[in-house]
């Protein structure tokens, strides 16, 4: 079943992407302000010390937590595709949630959602075969899927009935066909440009694309980015916006 809740929209955001002594985003400042964290889970970005202090952070401001996995790509975070098998899909998730759900026993949190990171996400996104991957191990944790409505994220889940929610990006744009436009380095967002797109989506179910053309836009939760270089101001905005319907 689609999600399409849009005036009760929930605010999500990437979390625990630090890496080690390397910092990544600003999580203390975004997670008193979302609804839902996903959490990376040591492949992408995270380490077991990182893991352990966001799904105890989550746990201090009420946030549900989903598994956020990705490519096994340190380096290039998670944004470089590579050929992958459906079997090896499977597997890295299934891993990587292993870890994360061994983190949420231990603060007595149940897994919210599985949302894949970066490339995995859009190769997911593309091809049918290697989303079942993800959509089994959903399955058998009982727990819906975040992706991209229209696309192989919502196909498969909804063809295996596990529930989809879709997102809505306010800080990343949109190609005509309703792509997303990944960079590879992020940049600022303009507050007021991302509660507008919140407004417009919720109350007309449309985004602009980058070449100005409308696009239909269905979706039960917001993603704001915590790599975002004022992740905080946006995800305020948003969550005004909201409020203000």
């Amino acid at each position: 079943m689609t999600t399409q809740r849009r005036d009760i929209a929930l605010v999500n955001s990437d979390m625990g992407e630090a890496f080690g002594l390397h910092t990544f985003g600003n999580d203390p400042a975004l997670m008193p302000i979302i609804d839902v964290a996903n959490v990376a889970c040591g492949f992408h970005a995270g380490d077991p010390a990182v893991m352990e202090a966001t799904v105890a952070l989550a746990k201090q401001h009420g946030v549900r937590v989903g598994a956020h996995p990705g490519l096994p790509d340190l380096v290039g975070f998670g944004r470089r595709e590579m050929k992958l098998s459906p079997a090896e899909v499977e597997s890295l998730i299934r891993y990587q949630i292993g870890a994360l759900t061994g983190f949420l026993r231990g603060h007595d949190l149940p897994l919210n959602h599985i949302k894949p990171h970066g490339s995995l996400y859009g190769m997911l996104a593309r091809d049918e075969e290697l989303m079942l991957g993800a959509v089994r191990v959903a399955r058998d944790y009982g727990v819906p899927v975040f992706g991209i409505a229209g696309s192989a994220h919502q196909r498969v889940a909804e063809r295996e009935g596990v529930e989809f929610v879709g997102e809505l990006y306010v800080d990343l744009d949109y190609n005509a066909d309703g792509g997303l436009i990944i960079l590879r380095q992020p940049h600022a967002t303009d507050p007021e440009a991302a509660a507008e797109r919140t407004r417009r989506a919720v109350l007309e179910g449309v985004v602009a694309a980058e070449d100005g053309t409308d696009i239909p836009m269905s979706f039960g939760s917001i993603c704001v980015h915590s790599d975002t270089p004022n992740a905080a101001l946006v995800a305020r905005a948003v969550r005004e916006a909201l409020a203000s319907l």
